[in-house]
């Protein structure tokens, strides 16, 4: 039976609604079309369907996303796919329900600020900001290291190499997060868990760091998370405030929390 031909505007929807799908993931589309390199005007235009991109700014496309060119001809579901190791039939039982369906009012999507101590800077404290948000049944995190922390490690500071990403499961007693840069260069296991406070808004855990034991510093260390709403209207400016910092110079409540003259149990 013959393939049915796709018209051009067949392939211009199925691409816009596919790279709509991808974008959901960028709390900003200024933001991503600034990453990409791409008039943020055009790629409303991509967005809609309106416009198809050169073969060379459509290379560029894939290769951020992580697809190939059947972006244009298949939905992306079935080009990312559930490939992740928590969804193969030997692991169904024993994590794959955890990662999925994470009720919104129990980890809520939005921006979060976060607080730990420096694996880096010994003495000092790195203060981030991380989006929380959902793609169907999954919950997943992004973020961005903070340049003085890359700069401290001799690596690129540019934001595709500061990006981090990761996902969130459910636990009993809070939420776990498993959160990688890219190609995997480096990763860490993040546990949270919501305390008592008087906007319901804190997380307190910890995160460690997957590494040989050294004689010079630590591989764990206390986290705070605030959530600070769905909007960009509180990130823009914790966002504008995120690297190191002195332990004086830190918010108050999160020294509390953070428990800075307890070690870590």
């Amino acid at each position: 039976m013959a393939r049915q031909t796709r018209s051009p505007a067949d392939l211009r929807n199925m691409f816009g609604s596919n790279l709509r799908r991808l974008s959901t993931q960028y709390p900003s589309i200024s933001e991503l079309s600034r990453q990409l390199g791409i008039n943020r005007t055009q790629f409303n235009r991509y967005l809609s369907g309106e416009s198809f991109p050169r073969p060379d700014v459509l290379d560029r496309i894939c290769e951020f996303f992580g697809v190939d060119a059947r972006i244009l001809l298949e939905p992306v579901e079935t080009l990312i796919g559930p490939k992740q190791a928590t969804s193969h039939p030997f692991l169904a039982d024993f994590l794959a329900k955890g990662v999925k369906d994470i009720p919104d009012d129990y980890f809520p999507s939005g921006f979060y600020r976060f607080t730990r101590r420096s694996f880096s800077n010994e003495g000092q404290y790195v203060v981030g900001l991380v989006y929380i948000f959902r793609d169907g049944d999954m919950t997943f995190l992004r973020g961005f290291e903070a340049r003085e922390a890359m700069q401290a490690q001799g690596l690129p500071q540019d934001a595709r190499s500061r990006e981090f990403r990761g996902y969130v499961s459910q636990q009993e007693e809070g939420v776990a997060m498993v959160v990688s840069r890219r190609n995997a260069l480096t990763s860490s296991f993040n546990f949270l868990s919501r305390i008592n406070s008087f906007e319901n808004n804190f997380w307190v855990g910890y995160v460690a760091r997957p590494m040989r034991e050294t004689a010079h510093g630590s591989r764990v260390a206390r986290m705070v998370y605030e959530y600070l709403g769905p909007t960009a209207r509180k990130a823009f400016p914790a966002a504008r405030k995120t690297g190191f910092y002195k332990e004086e110079d830190l918010l108050p409540f999160h020294v509390r929390l953070l428990q800075v003259k307890e070690p870590f149990r």
